[in-house]
């Protein structure tokens, strides 16, 4: 199945353009999600089935890197990829009509109450250290480039928090960073219109919450991995919040860069449902579902929202 001509996605932190030189292997498994909607839940998951193990000889996200993120140079990141000699699986945050396709690759995709996805950025960016994100990306892509990408990006959210979640919902410079309502809705739709592919593999966050183990066996069953069953309750421990946050130090993306983060184990926010309730109210629903009726179509908007959002107010 051919998707059309690629889209670039290209912000001060990203740039899609860097799949350009990677060279698919069959059985490669692509882990394109909206950022904080189980990106690294389902890392986790992928090499807890292909290795068969919960112990890792490295961190998680030498094993899995986020190619397209301005973090590493983009040779080191390919070079070591083609190194790897066991089934690789790649993470992104770029859309599906962005990434090359390829029929022998599995694509993998989550989806999030995009209310949750708001709070849980908030507090991602909160705890993230951005000197050392920006002098990560300088080592990267150079001096001159990030400081024209930083020029042509646009300034962090401020104010309340439920003036920063209101920022993420409707921002003044759409399209313009990593996550935004619309490219977040955006970047599901590009799955929600091929979810009937057999290489297309779907899923809810909430869905992992309430059956975690009945998510893995469907996920290793659409990856083709065999696990026996005395294997399966080791695994399905190790792909828990409680214990994927205690050990942040391996599994937290860009953890192994001292003070990234302020707080590692807060990367792992609360692994739970319901937190935009802390900066939205009953009365506000109206608006924020005319927004989604933006940006989605209706199906995918009841697919993503249960229960189902009331009718759209004004914006």
């Amino acid at each position: 199945m051919g998707l059309g001509e690629r889209v670039r996605y290209q912000t001060s932190f990203t740039d899609s353009a860097r799949w350009d030189g990677f060279v698919f292997r069959p059985g490669d498994i692509v882990i394109s999600t909206p950022a904080k909607c189980g990106t690294t839940w389902l890392q986790m998951i992928c090499a807890l089935e292909i290795f068969k193990s919960a112990t890792f000889d490295r961190p998680l996200d030498q094993i899995s890197p986020w190619l397209d993120v301005r973090l590493r140079p983009l040779t080191g990141v390919l070079a070591d990829l083609e190194a790897q000699a066991h089934r690789r699986f790649i993470k992104t945050h770029t859309p599906l009509d962005g990434l090359p396709f390829d029929d022998r690759v599995t694509y993998l995709c989550a989806s999030r109450d995009p209310r949750d996805v708001a709070v849980s950025l908030d507090s991602h960016t909160t705890n993230t250290d951005r000197a050392v994100s920006l002098a990560l990306r300088e080592d990267a892509v150079g001096a001159v480039v990030l400081d024209e990408l930083l020029a042509a990006a646009p300034s962090l959210p401020s104010g309340t928090a439920r003036e920063r979640f209101w920022s993420w919902v409707n921002p003044a410079a759409p399209g313009k960073t990593v996550s935004d309502l619309e490219i977040m809705l955006h970047h599901l739709d590009t799955f929600w219109q091929v979810r009937d592919q057999p290489n297309i593999v779907l899923l809810r966050y909430e869905d992992l919450l309430d059956d975690l183990e009945g998510q893995m066996r469907y996920i290793a069953a659409r990856l083709g991995i065999a696990i026996t069953e005395a294997a399966w309750p080791d695994l399905v421990q190790a792909a828990t919040f409680a214990v994927m946050k205690g050990r942040a130090g391996e599994l937290a993306p860009e953890a192994s860069h001292d003070g990234f983060y302020h707080d590692p184990s807060q990367f792992f926010h609360s692994g739970s449902t319901g937190q935009w309730r802390q900066v939205l109210s009953e009365e506000e629903l109206p608006r924020y579902a005319a927004r989604v009726a933006e940006c989605a179509p209706a199906d995918l908007a009841a697919w993503i929202h249960r229960p189902a959002l009331p009718a759209g107010g004004n914006l």
